[in-house]
């Protein structure tokens, strides 16, 4: 009997080749895109996303095309910042006295900075006496810059909360910068849905 070659081929051929698969097919091609198209996955790391992070929270993600998610994150983070401040008053933000709290508080981003600018400038004064720059007194005020004693009737511009207050308003005022650095790392290093899908069918279909 003689064998021809086609037969000899079929038999000779691996058990899972498709005689009609393209052998140059590309690997990486999701298999639910259209015939010749390949999307590009997203870049590692997004800058200019983390800037607008940065800048403003939410931005980065309203940037890349999550408008609800930037928007709520937005609301969510200067909510919790303005909190502290209503809770604490603007003391809550010094740069000065409360310089570990403060590093944390400005995660927040431009804001935290210039509420701290305000704060430094026109609710403190310099106190000759001590050499430094403080909140003046209930029976002080400010006067050129400098602290002195306030005329009777007069009130400072600003009184220093005390107690629980003001340590319930620096940590609303912080664990608002922290939850911030997650939302700028988020927006710097975004994720990759398509590639996320396509492995896991790949998986699915093993199975």
């Amino acid at each position: 009997m003689t064998t021809t070659p086609a037969l000899t081929a079929r038999q000779h051929r691996p058990p899972h080749e498709n005689p009609h698969e393209n052998p140059h097919k590309n690997p990486h091609e999701n298999p639910d895109s259209p015939s010749g198209s390949h999307q590009a996955p997203p870049p590692a790391i997004d800058p200019v996303a983390a800037i607008l992070a940065i800048l403003i929270p939410g931005a980065g993600q309203f940037y890349q095309g999550h408008k609800k998610r930037g928007i709520l994150m937005c609301v969510s983070i200067l909510g919790l910042f303005f909190g502290g401040l209503l809770i604490g008053g603007i003391d809550v933000v010094d740069s000065k006295s409360d310089r570990l709290w403060f590093m944390g508080e400005i995660l927040v981003g431009p804001i935290a900075l210039v509420t701290d600018s305000i704060h430094q400038s026109r609710f403190k004064g310099f106190d000759p006496a001590l050499n430094l720059t403080r909140t003046p007194l209930p029976d002080e005020t400010i006067k050129d810059g400098k602290i002195v004693a306030a005329p009777v009737g007069t009130q400072p511009p600003m009184r220093k909360s005390l107690g629980k207050m003001n340590e319930i308003g620096m940590l609303y005022a912080t664990i608002a910068g922290m939850l911030n650095l997650i939302i700028i790392i988020d927006a710097a290093f975004p994720s990759r849905p398509n590639q996320r899908r396509s492995t896991h069918r790949a998986v699915g279909g093993t199975r």
